[in-house]
């Protein structure tokens, strides 16, 4: 019975999401709440919620201050140098700015973090899909799916939870998995080398106005009228986008907020809170919010500018963590009535017997659909021992099986359950049941090459 509404829940959820019935926050919050009295436990919903928030509370301080701190850099002008760069070589060409979002993303992946990721890309990479009309849910699918191959990276989690699951190195995991992955990563370009010749076809190669290539705008969604606001030029089209509402508010190069002087201490500072969240020298929402709070005293010392800074980045704070608290309700109610443990019996259960040696192969395609539904650590804390030990007795190494754990990835960052995705669609201004409709299947196709590739190579 369990497992059933579980799955029915979830369906739901993700119908109604994509056929834009329901907003995310509403259907994170009512359908949940809806099948936990299905399940005859709605006297406990308080406390599955309350137990889902507390779990998640970390999550959503370390996206407000994360969002605050970054949002902050941008404006100061940190990541310019990047930005132009990734512009120019881009210049107005949409195959290039699809593929160039794929490299940024993979690039900014590096640091482990996922909103950081989405917040740098998208601020890059906004403007010219607004200026040349392309469309934006192939930036946020083509970003979401280069993240979700870079977050296998040990200090992403998931490389970590499999090695402290399955008492492993994690450096036995990963770096027999560098082929593979690299190969899905290849993927990742290749894919939007494709999108972006499709939409080449659509909008076709545009000219910039003059001197674009030389001082490209850059944008910080959400940052309001305070941060000095360009214009958007003329002689690009605004098919599909809604451009002309926003006015296409973008950064001037000279504008008020940018602090060349204090550029090496932003970056330093930039550096050392990286660092120090990749040795865990404190926890992440800790970090996150001693970085914020000293890059506004340094950078804004007046209290008008500190707030006004605030101000500018509230709405896509109070976004995020309004959705990640939503999503507790929908984790807690999953976790509390037992529906996550009942799906996950039912599907190691629905096991052949005759796939016992191939057990690494089913924990690979296994994961596509549960690190979707469930979060990582339901997946990798509560099914990957189930699943190590099923091969275990049929002779298949608990190495194998963590590393196939690996596969999902690309497709998890665009689970209605990784609280960074709506940074990415928030600040993209897409609708996540869009984002959904368009990336699952070239993420789901990624996660089978990352397979594919570990079994040719003789890794999985």
């Amino acid at each position: 019975m369990l497992t059933f509404l579980g799955f029915a829940m979830i369906a739901t959820f993700l119908v109604l999401i994509m056929l834009k019935k329901m907003s995310p926050i509403a259907a994170l919050v009512l359908i949940p709440a809806l099948f936990c009295v299905f399940a005859g436990k709605g006297a406990h919903l308080g406390d599955y919620v309350i137990d889902g928030v507390g779990k998640l509370a970390p999550t959503a301080a370390m996206l407000m201050f994360a969002i605050v701190y970054f949002g902050v850099m941008i404006d100061v002008g940190l990541f310019d140098p990047v930005v132009k760069g990734i512009l120019r070589f881009c210049k107005a060409d949409p195959m290039r700015v699809v593929v160039g979002t794929a490299v940024l993303a993979a690039i900014v992946s590096l640091d482990g973090d996922g909103s950081t990721t989405f917040m740098i890309t998208v601020s890059a990479m906004y403007p010219l899909y607004k200026r040349l009309g392309l469309s934006l849910v192939v930036m946020t699918g083509v970003a979401a799916t280069a993240n979700g191959v870079m977050n296998t990276l040990p200090w992403g989690g998931p490389t970590a939870r499999a090695a402290t699951a399955l008492k492993l190195d994690a450096a036995d995991i990963f770096v027999p998995m560098i082929p593979a992955l690299a190969v899905g990563l290849l993927s990742v370009f290749v894919l939007a080398y494709v999108l972006g010749l499709r939409e080449r076809r659509r909008v076709g190669t545009l000219v910039l106005p003059s001197g674009a290539h030389e001082e490209p705008e850059l944008i910080t969604v959400g940052t309001g009228a305070g941060a000095g606001a360009g214009t958007a030029g003329s002689g690009a089209p605004a098919s599909g986008g809604d451009a002309g509402e926003e006015g296409f508010q973008g950064l001037d190069p000279e504008r008020a907020t940018l602090r060349p002087r204090l550029y090496w201490f932003n970056a330093g500072l930039t550096v050392a809170l990286l660092t120090a969240m990749i040795m865990e020298l404190l926890p992440i929402p800790v970090l996150f919010l001693l970085g914020a709070a000293l890059a506004l005293t340094v950078n804004f010392p007046h209290m008008p500018d500190q707030k006004a800074r605030i101000a500018a980045h509230a709405d896509n704070v109070l976004n995020v963590a309004g959705m990640v608290f939503a999503a507790a309700v929908f984790t807690g109610v999953l976790s509390g009535t037992g529906m996550v443990k009942h799906m996950a019996d039912w599907l190691v259960g629905a096991i052949p017997e005759g796939m016992g040696p191939h057990m690494a192969l089913v924990t690979g395609l296994l994961s596509l659909p549960l690190t979707y539904f469930m979060s990582n650590d339901g997946f990798y804390f509560g099914v990957l021992p189930v699943l190590a030990e099923a091969g275990a007795a049929h002779g298949v190494s608990p190495l194998e099986i963590a590393r196939a754990s690996l596969v999902g990835q690309a497709l998890h960052m665009s689970s209605p359950l990784v609280p960074a995705v709506y940074v990415l669609v928030g600040m993209a201004k897409v609708e996540f049941g869009d984002h959904t409709r368009f990336t699952v299947k070239w993420a789901a196709l990624t996660c089978l090459v990352v397979l594919a590739a570990g079994m040719v190579f003789g890794i999985i």
